[in-house]
């Protein structure tokens, strides 16, 4: 199974931090506009998943031809470039989150906790987590400069059922950053269910985080951090 960004002044770490709930760790590994490239090629990922298995085409080809046409769309849509969050989330809600495997990626982030939690307290972390991720990634599209996407060749493996797509985001002036980017194959769709920025997955990041809250105000506890944080 496969599983598995400089840091932006103080002032964007406490911000994320405090209303998008990403860790320290994870703000310290990437940037604003490192989170969005990452929100624009899984929209790309996402776009095209939809298809029937003999419509499919290689992961990485369904990135790169989604994620020009994603580009263009933020780089000339004046309401997202303004940050209009409504729009922006939005486009995340219908790109995004149908497909992705919130589920694995929720359990993931949770780590040990999700098997001592009740189904109904699964449910709601899921739900929150997920609307956590939609908000963080969202929020970066205005955000959006010159920033491009370098695509790695990609070969497929026969009857394969995961999938991993590398890339590099390249910024003007700075240094490039390793992105890979996990697929499953659920049926006959191809889903996200982690991304890895610079060797840290973005589920596994929370994991330290979580487990102390947990530890220290129960599942309950962390689930109305979270409500408290996508208000």
């Amino acid at each position: 199974m496969i599983d598995r960004t400089g840091a932006g002044n103080n002032g964007v770490q406490s911000s994320l931090e405090n209303q998008s709930g990403i860790s320290i760790q994870w703000v310290e590994k990437m940037n604003i506009f490192k989170v969005l490239l990452v929100f624009l090629a899984l929209v790309s990922v996402g776009a095209l998943t939809g298809m029937t298995t003999k419509e499919m085409v290689p992961p990485d080809q369904m990135v790169k031809s989604v994620a020009n046409e994603v580009l263009e769309i933020v780089k000339n849509d004046k309401d997202i470039q303004n940050g209009d969050s409504h729009k922006m989330t939005a486009m995340a809600q219908e790109k995004v989150v149908p497909h992705f495997d919130f589920q694995r990626m929720s359990r993931n982030a949770l780590g040990r906790p999700w098997a001592t939690a009740t189904p109904e307290q699964q449910q709601a972390f899921v739900q929150e987590f997920q609307q956590l991720t939609t908000r963080t990634y969202s929020s970066a599209l205005s955000k959006y400069k010159n920033q491009t996407i370098q695509y790695i060749p990609y070969t497929a493996q026969p009857n394969a059922t995961e999938a991993k797509v590398k890339t590099l985001i390249l910024q003007p002036g700075g240094q490039s950053i390793p992105v890979e980017y996990l697929l499953e194959k659920l049926s006959d769709q191809w889903k996200v269910f982690d991304v890895v920025i610079d060797g840290l997955s973005l589920t596994s990041s929370h994991r330290g985080e979580y487990a102390a809250e947990v530890q220290q105000n129960g599942m309950d506890g962390l689930i109305q951090k979270l409500v408290a944080k996508n208000k």
